[in-house]
């Protein structure tokens, strides 16, 4: 079933310049980026993102980070998108991520682990609409679609 999910690729890839490695990674798994963006995420934006966290001791952290360089979000398409997202960046824990992962790669850090990525479609739909407006997702055909999926 196609699907469609959020990622954030976190200010620590793109201080590190990783952003290129992991959207190229995201490509070649056959996966289809219909929207990307690069911004400074907001207080508002940030507070929605992690509301599930607010009552816990590491959300001012969490904002804090988030907001403390660009971050590039991105809505991605394809065939059950949000588990192949899932397996595709690797474990939160990035000690414990597998090697091949984006995390287990490139992370060695549990708080700064590189990318985000929803865990549901309900959370997926949540998390595209703090960061996306419908008319900016775009839609098209891969060339190599009847290949990859």
């Amino acid at each position: 079933m196609i699907e469609r999910t959020f990622s954030m690729i976190k200010p620590d890839s793109v201080l590190r310049g990783l952003a290129g490695e992991i959207i190229s990674r995201i490509e070649r798994k056959g996966l289809k980026i219909v929207g990307l963006k690069m911004i400074a995420v907001s207080e508002e934006q940030a507070s929605r993102l992690y509301a599930v966290h607010k009552e816990k001791p590491f959300y001012k952290e969490l904002v804090s980070f988030i907001r403390s360089a660009p971050v590039i979000v991105i809505a991605i398409e394809g065939e059950s998108a949000v588990s192949v997202m899932r397996r595709l960046i690797g474990s939160t824990d990035s000690k414990e991520a597998a090697p091949g992962t984006v995390r287990g790669d490139f992370s060695c850090s549990k708080s700064m682990n590189l990318i985000h990525a929803s865990d549901s479609v309900e959370n997926a739909q949540n998390e595209l609409s703090i960061f996306f407006t419908e008319a900016e997702l775009m839609k098209y055909e891969r060339l190599d679609a009847k290949w990859v999926c």
